[in-house]
C-alpha cells in the first residue's frame, strides 16, 4: 500500500484527532494518515511553537504546566475549528475538559496506546520532553499512563495499541477502522 487514496473516498470525513501518551506515535503516525488521506497534518505542540515563537521546554520553565496547558486550550479550540486536518494532540491535552468536549465533538479521536514499556524505548532521549527531565522517567511515565489512560478511553471513538506495527500500517489499520 502506498500513496494517497481519492480524497471523494474520505471528502465526509471529519477532522481526525490523535490522543496518547508520549512516544506512542501520534506525529509520526498522523503524518503517515495526513499524506494517505491528502489532509494537513498538524501536531498540537509544534503549533503552539510556531505561534508562540517560544520551544515547550521554555514554556515549561518560565510558564510552568498551567501556563503551558492554557496556551494548548487556545490551540486545540483554534484547530478544532478547522477543516480537513489530521492532528496530533500532546500527551497531557486531555487532562483539560474543554480540550476533551472539543476533540470528541468535532471529530473522530483515536487513542494510540503504547505501554510504558515502548515510551520509554521511544523517548529516552528526547530532551525536548519537559516532563520526563525527573530522576526516573518511568515512574513519570508510569504515574502520568495511570491518570491519563481513563481520559484517553473517555474521549475515544477508537483505540489502537502502537507498540507493534509500523506507521504507515498503523495508519491504515486506523483508516480499516473507520471503514
Amino acid at each position: 500500500m502506498g500513496g494517497s487514496l481519492p480524497n471523494q473516498a474520505f471528502d465526509n470525513l471529519p477532522n481526525i484527532y490523535l490522543v496518547g501518551p508520549m512516544g506512542a506515535g501520534k506525529t509520526t503516525v498522523g503524518r503517515h494518515l495526513a499524506e494517505i488521506l491528502g489532509r494537513e497534518f498538524i501536531d498540537s505542540d509544534h503549533e503552539i511553537e510556531r505561534k508562540t515563537g517560544a520551544t515547550i521546554p521554555w514554556i515549561f520553565e518560565k510558564e510552568g504546566e498551567r501556563g503551558f496547558r492554557q496556551r494548548e486550550q487556545m490551540v486545540i479550540h483554534d484547530l478544532t475549528h478547522q477543516k480537513n486536518l489530521v492532528v496530533a494532540t500532546g500527551g497531557g491535552a486531555v487532562t483539560q475538559l474543554p480540550n476533551r468536549h472539543a476533540l470528541k465533538s468535532r471529530g473522530i479521536v483515536v487513542y494510540l496506546y503504547a505501554p510504558v514499556e515502548v515510551q520509554l524505548q521511544r523517548t529516552y532521549r528526547d530532551k525536548n520532553r519537559p516532563l520526563l527531565q525527573v530522576e526516573n522517567p518511568r515512574k513519570k511515565l508510569q504515574d502520568l499512563l495511570q491518570v491519563r489512560d481513563p481520559l484517553y478511553r473517555e474521549v475515544a471513538h477508537y483505540i489502537i495499541d502502537t507498540h507493534e506495527g509500523a506507521a504507515r500500517d498503523l495508519a491504515y489499520q486506523i483508516l480499516n477502522e473507520l471503514m
